[in-house]
């Protein structure tokens, strides 16, 4: 069967509707994708500079601005966070680091009661995660 040289692919003239309507559809998504929760705890942590980190192994945990203990990626109750840490303790062959991501708002008190919860249970070394400072925002050196 022989076809027309000259024949032209598209007849009609070009249709800018279906492209708009792609468009405003991948707007809609985009906005609505905005509005979603991102998973994770919402922490505010405090900004520093010039901080040392460790060499050692660490575990993580988290306290957030209403005093809820976060381990392993669950809220625990102040009485199985004494459990927890200590069978991590048992498990590790080398001494272990505690992080601990205490947001803002936490007082200094429940961050004393941590890492006395830490030294019971056989973690010498508690350190307190920070963001890394903006440079405006330094303090000034005395």
């Amino acid at each position: 069967m022989k076809f027309p040289r000259n024949s032209k692919l598209l007849r009609s003239p070009f249709d800018a509707a279906p492209f708009a309507a792609v468009f405003f559809l991948l707007v809609i998504f985009l906005v609505l994708e905005s509005f979603m929760p991102t998973p994770g705890l919402p922490l505010q942590l405090p900004r520093a500079s010039d901080l040392p980190g460790t060499d050692q192994p660490a575990i993580n945990m988290a306290v957030d601005q209403y005093g809820r203990y976060y381990f392993a990626s669950h809220i625990v109750p102040w009485a199985a966070l004494s459990n927890d840490l200590h069978s991590a303790v048992s498990t590790s062959p080398l001494p272990l680091t505690l992080v601990i991501h205490a947001d803002r708002a936490v007082t200094y008190d429940a961050l004393v009661q941590i890492s006395l919860l830490a030294r019971n249970v056989g973690i010498t070394n508690a350190l307190l995660a920070t963001l890394p400072d903006d440079p405006g925002t330094r303090l000034p050196s005395p």
